[in-house]
């Protein structure tokens, strides 16, 4: 069971193009954000699509492999888990952000997009 704790895995397409950086120590990430969509019928009768919007972030290889094959729209499927950081903003309030810190990643689907 150790394994299922805080375990992440999704199916989604980019919503911009990766966003590659490098650290003061020369390491590669990349930043992804990722849509989701459910769709479900409401009280009401009507088909409802709901968007979830996800940042991502992948490190060495996985950056290297984003920054040549993805790009804005590219479906994938990601396993992961959440990173909660905290900071404070130019006000002074404390603020938090979650991101999921990727550990696989699949390109998903027709090669002959990529």
């Amino acid at each position: 069971m150790y394994s299922l704790r805080n375990k992440v895995q999704l199916i989604g397409n980019l919503g911009k193009n990766p966003e590659i950086k490098t650290t003061d120590s020369g390491k590669k990430l990349v930043k992804l954000s990722v849509a989701t969509n459910e769709m479900f019928t409401n009280s009401k009768g009507e088909k409802v699509k709901e968007t979830q919007w996800h940042n991502l972030v992948a490190w060495g290889k996985m950056a290297d492999v984003a920054e040549k094959y993805l790009s804005k729209g590219s479906e994938i499927a990601i396993e992961g888990k959440l990173i909660t950081k905290d900071y404070v903003d130019k006000e002074g309030n404390k603020r938090y952000s979650t991101e999921i810190q990727v550990n696989e990643l699949l390109m998903l689907g027709d090669k002959s997009e990529a």
